[in-house]
């Protein structure tokens, strides 16, 4: 047997599920509740009670008479009459054949006679005399015969209904139960569900969810005020001017006229604006990644919804059919039957009178359980109503829009809608705490505050440096936001802002009085309009890196007063069309534009920085740039570099630049450089670096360009020097490092003016005395080749300050090292051993006063 706990269990559910159980879930379950308690009821009432009491039918005597006494006539007996024949056996017993249609007799009971009350003793005595058996009427049956024909008739004579209803009503309502709580048991929604009911109890007793509802209280107080009152102050921070170079309206600006909020509900106290601490920050954190999550798993599918569905109409459709079938039994059920087991040859009668001890009882209760059940269906009627009356699969937080300051919550749809519908149907303040997870709005507010309280003023000042330029200089990598505290450090020189999304500049921006260098890494800011006046006329250098276009704050086009500009990121003119670059010609006192990038050609537009512009950089990520026609505009640029461009011949282009002092076109395929005859036009062409390409010669040609100062060669083909070189006498620097020269021409003692000479990484194996004449060499690099040794007029250098040896065949250094004042150990590349074997007295000399320029410095 079982307990009514135990089948009651199948009904329960974990308590945190009862948030998505409406008032008729609710309901129908008390109701399964009570149908199972009258199954089981029913049931033990049958199991320990019920029986059935059966008689046999006995027949009258055909001829009373001759049983009745002498001087007895008026004798009657209470024996019902039959229709069936009556015949005695030699035993005396009476058997007849009984219609179902007579009337109920009780043969086991001795039947009474009336006989006149005079002289009654007498005719009684002269009765026994005559007759010696009892009276009544005798059946003959024992008691075992009376338990088996008990039990053949309960099976034979009751109907099917009276045995089994009990079981059938237990079956029903357990089905019924299971139908009710299956979308919590599924696997497949068993788990979005438990997940739901965990985030949802914990948005709902989430600190940040009541810090957030108590700061919309609060500015609606603060509305409601000023509608009172009816004064209308514009936020001091928002520029109401007009200003030339202004943003326009689809700027990306932040508009400070706040948010909307309702002030239907006047608020007569503003609760307290408490700071979450750090646990219930992160904590608030974790919650909005769960929910943001948890949206793009459950709005996939509608699997909760239709199973929802499904079970609400298997229960209707079980309502149905118990409804059919058990009105048609009611009437069944009766006190009385007649049975006709056939089993004559064992008890020796035919027809049997039977009684149901149980069956008002019985009826009693399937009249009950009919009830309950049409009450169970109706509700089940209605449930089917609701799901298709309104859209459940589509969810809207306009009501708690209006009501709160989080005017971005989204709709929700399909299953997070539906279970959100469910929710309502407990508590709709549930899904309006719920809704501060679903806002952007209040998810920057909490990262806000966690930011400034993490980021204090002290923790941002340890982390300013001193960059190359002796500027001190702050760096913020992967946060939430910019810390308020940052706009407090007014003598940063240098911010740099890397990998923030959601970074804002307010207009505290205008005390950092010192700021003249921004970088936005990857950090498309938004400035607000009083922040933006300050950096359009207090900023000089920005520096912007992107992966896209659109990453561009429009903002930075109208910064009138910016020198340099870095733009890093894909600018592919066939995918992106150079958008973001059409507004260039705002930037009026651009100065240097560097443009790190994939570009096929130069852009039309840097044209309109052209007057102005001096120095223009494009490093190219390997992509071939072939139209250059754009350069011939560019008529002040002093500075060119064209790096990693692809580019095989030096462009015609360039020889258009009158201005142009130094060309840098690095890491090509250039290989030939005829065309360096026509740098004689460049007048005022000083440094020429075409290092990193594939140039196998030098041309003569090169002497045209006499104003040469520096010439860089360097990871080239080169296996020779040509003497032209060397008749450039205002030559400072030359570069010749990583080629295959394996000879130094005895001309290059005409480069008087030399100061630097590399020719590291070749081939080179003696070293003309000639070389050593250049007396104004400060930097002599000849590491990684061939030379077997270093002749002792390197003494001659007196201005030298680097001498690099290292990685050659040398087998002594030359004494007259020490004769060279400027050089130091630290300058002096070269193997230890080899320095050891220099006198101990140069040794001494090159280790003296090794800190003495560092100390004179300071």
């Amino acid at each position: 047997m079982f307990t009514l706990a135990e089948v009651a269990s199948l009904n329960d559910i974990q308590p945190t599920y009862r948030i998505l159980k409406p008032w008729w879930d609710v309901f129908m379950d008390y109701l399964a509740v009570v149908m199972l308690m009258v199954a089981i009821f029913a049931g033990t009432m049958q199991l320990t009670k019920d029986q059935v009491v059966c008689l046999p039918v006995l027949p009258s005597p055909v001829n009373s008479k001759a049983h009745t006494p002498p001087g007895n006539a008026d004798v009657t007996t209470n024996i019902p009459k039959t229709d069936a024949a009556t015949n005695q056996d030699h035993d005396g017993r009476a058997t007849n054949d009984i219609s179902f249609g007579t009337s109920a007799v009780t043969p086991d009971i001795p039947l009474r006679a009336t006989y006149p009350r005079t002289d009654f003793t007498v005719q009684n005595q002269e009765a026994k005399k005559e007759k010696k058996d009892p009276t009544g009427r005798k059946t003959n049956l024992d008691f075992q015969q009376y338990v088996f024909i008990n039990q053949m008739c309960y099976h034979l004579a009751l109907p099917w209904y009276s045995k089994y209803f009990p079981y059938l009503a237990l079956i029903h309502t357990i089905i019924l139960m299971v139908s009710s709580n299956f979308w919590f048991k599924y696997p497949k929604t068993c788990s979005k569900v438990e997940h739901f009911v965990s985030i949802l109890g914990k948005c709902f007793e989430s600190p940040w969810t009541t810090k957030a509802l108590s700061e919309t209280a609060c500015e609606d107080s603060e509305e409601n005020k000023q509608r009172i009152t009816g004064a209308q102050t514009l936020p001091k921070h928002v520029s109401t001017s007009s200003d030339e170079g202004s943003p326009s309206a689809s700027t990306p600006m932040i508009n400070k006229t706040g948010f909307k909020f309702s002030a239907e509900k006047p608020v007569i106290e503003v609760p307290s604006m408490t700071i979450l601490d750090k646990k219930d920050g992160e904590q608030a954190k974790a919650l909005f990644e769960k929910v943001r999550k948890f949206r793009a798993h459950v709005e996939d599918s509608d699997l909760i919804y239709k199973l929802y569905v499904v079970q609400t109409v298997i229960k209707t459709a079980k309502f149905i059919f118990i409804l059919c079938y058990t009105a048609n039994f009611v009437n069944a059920i009766s006190f009385e039957h007649v049975c006709k087991p056939k089993v004559e040859h064992l008890t020796g009668y035919e027809v049997f009178e039977c009684t149901h001890n149980m069956a008002y009882m019985l009826k009693k209760l399937l009249i009950s359980y009919i009830s309950i059940i049409c009450v169970y269906g109706f509700i089940c009627l209605y449930t089917l109503f609701w799901l298709f009356r309104i859209p459940l699969k589509e969810y809207s937080f306009e009501k708690v829009r209006e009501e709160s300051s989080f005017s971005d919550i989204p709709d929700v749809k399909n299953d997070f809608a539906f279970l959100l519908h469910m929710v309502d149907q407990y508590d709709q303040l549930y899904s309006k705490r719920f809704g501060v997870f679903l806002s952007e709005v209040s998810e920057n507010k909490l990262r806000e505050i966690s930011l400034n309280h993490e980021w204090t003023f002290e923790k941002l000042r340890q982390h300013i440096s001193r960059n190359a330029q002796d500027k001190q200089e702050l760096h913020l990598f992967m946060l939430s936001g910019v810390p308020d505290a940052v706009f407090d450090l007014t003598d940063l020189d240098v911010l740099k802002l890397e990998l923030i999304p959601e970074a804002k500049i307010p207009a505290k921006i205008s005390q950092m009085t010192n700021l003249q260098e921004l970088h936005l890494c990857h950090c498309p800011a938004k400035v607000e309009q009083t922040a933006f006046s300050f950096l359009r006329d207090h900023l000089r250098c920005l520096h912007v890196k992107f992966t896209d276009v659109a990453e561009i704050p429009a903002w930075v086009y109208l910064l009138k007063n910016l020198r340099e500009l870095y733009l890093i990121g894909n600018l592919n003119s066939e995918n992106n069309k150079m958008i973001g670059l059409e507004s260039l010609r705002e930037l009026r006192h651009l100065k240097i534009l560097h443009v790190k990038s994939n570009l096929t050609k130069v852009p039309s537009n840097i044209t309109d920085v052209a007057p102005h512009l001096t120095k223009l950089v494009i490093h190219n990520d390997g992509t071939k740039l072939l139209v250059l026609n754009s350069l011939k505009k560019m008529m002040n640029v002093a500075e060119l570099e064209l790096q990693n461009c692809e580019l095989e011949r030096i462009p015609h282009a360039i020889f258009s630049l009158s201005n142009l002092q130094e060309l840098d076109l690095k890491s090509n395929n250039i290989r030939t450089i005829e065309e360096i005859i026509s740098f004689q036009h460049l007048k005022r062409l000083t440094c020429l670096k075409l290092w990193h390409n594939k140039i196998v010669t030098i041309p003569p040609s090169i002497t045209h360009v006499k104003n040469l100062e520096s010439l860089y060669f360097s990871n080239n083909k080169l296996e020779s020097l040509p003497v032209a070189v060397f008749s450039l006498q205002k030559l400072r620097c030359l570069d010749v490092s990583y080629n295959n020269i394996s000879m130094i021409p005895i001309e290059i003692g005409l480069l008087q003016n030399l100061q630097h000479l590399h020719i590291t990484g070749n081939k080179v194996d003696i070293l003309p005395k000639q070389l050593f004449k250049c007396i104004k060499l400060r930097t002599l690099n000849l590491g990684q080749n061939c030379i077997t040794s270093l002749p002792d007029k390197v003494g001659q250098l007196s201005q030298l300050t680097q001498l690099e040896l290292k990685g050659n065949c040398l087998d002594r250094l030359p004494a007259q090292l020490g004769q060279c004042r400027m050089l130091k150990k630290s300058g002096l590349v070269v193997e230890d051993h080899l320095f050891d074997t220099l006198p101990l007295e140069v040794k001494e000399a090159l280790n003296q006063d090794i800190n003495i320029p560092f100390a004179n410095g300071i």
